[in-house]
């Protein structure tokens, strides 16, 4: 037992850092591609941090823990509004591209509202994922299709950042690698440990495992919303609740269906779509979020997780 709570702790920090340093190279080198800040955060930072649930909920589905697979997705959601939305807005309230609010967060919801309705049947299968893939290749056609900046000082700060490239590369190699392996270690450790505590496997996923696979994405909105870079952080949020449904439970559904435990279904989906629902109402207002709405999101968070444990144990 202690051996496993080394090796889920040993997987969060490969996680963490694999993240890091993945968003770190995948950023730059973005950017020194002249693509514009907020498209960095919605595509290439919200695909890297979103990389841990991607390989978690994978491996998961693999070895059969539905569970754990289904539970990361509804909790590192719920998080990234609730925990990572939130703290960020505490610590400093966030202004939001009117763009986002017009385009891309009403698209995170339908996409919110469209993962509730396919696990309505109690099944995600290969259909189901085709069109979550479907829909993912779409969001990424409207973001390439405005990610180039024309202005002149653009292009030349990317030649000036040119020679940095190779490095950025190899930080996003490394960057996998811990990834892979930090998956491996927190998935096989999490299993053993809910099966040793008696708590369900879906609880695992929702709490610690989703706690864990967010952390990437805490760490970067709220470092870019203390740098002022509101529109990657916002973007990260967004964008990597879109990847993880479209993305993740997409390639789930197509190599490794699985069935969707419907208890799920009474309380963690509604709150993953109320959360998205309330995200794009708040944005709407003054295209800010501010602290008081940061403080609603976080308790929200911690109310979810703790109704979530209660009914758990209630079965």
């Amino acid at each position: 037992m202690t051996l496993n709570i080394v090796y889920f702790c040993l997987g969060i920090f490969l996680l963490y850092f694999g993240s890091e340093w993945m968003v770190k190279g995948a950023s730059s080198l973005a950017l020194s591609l002249s693509i514009r800040p907020a498209i960095v955060g919605l595509t290439v930072v919200a695909f890297a941090t979103s990389a841990p649930e991607f390989l978690v909920s994978l491996f998961a589905a693999i070895r059969g823990s539905s569970g754990v697979s289904l539970g990361n997705i509804l909790g590192s959601n719920v998080a990234n509004i609730g925990l990572v939305l939130g703290l960020s807005a505490l610590v400093k309230p966030i202004t939001v591209d009117k763009k986002l609010v017009r385009r891309e967060i009403p698209f995170m919801v339908g996409v919110s509202g469209l993962f509730w309705l396919v696990c309505i049947d109690g099944r995600i299968g290969r259909t189901d994922g085709i069109i979550l893939l479907a829909i993912l290749a779409v969001f990424l056609i409207l973001g390439i299709a405005t990610a180039k900046r024309s202005s002149a000082e653009n292009q030349k700060t990317a030649v000036i950042r040119e020679k940095k490239r190779v490095f950025h590369v190899f930080l996003i190699l490394i960057g996998m690698g811990g990834l892979i392996f930090g998956a491996h270690l927190m998935i096989n450790s999490a299993i053993f440990i809910a099966r040793r505590l008696g708590i369900s496997e879906i609880f695992i996923g929702l709490s610690i495992v989703a706690l864990g696979t967010s952390l990437p994405e805490m760490a970067t909105s709220v470092v870019a919303v203390v740098r002022g870079e509101h529109d990657i952080s916002m973007g990260n949020v967004v964008g990597s609740n879109v990847f993880n449904i479209c993305m993740v439970i997409g390639f789930v559904g197509v190599f490794s269906p699985m069935p969707v435990d419907m208890k799920l279904m009474r309380f963690e989906f509604p709150v993953m779509f109320l959360l998205s629902v309330m995200l794009f109402i708040f944005s709407r207002i003054n295209f800010t979020i501010n602290r008081l709405e940061g403080f609603f999101f976080m308790v929200s968070y911690f109310f979810f997780i703790g109704l979530s444990y209660l009914l758990d144990i209630a079965h």
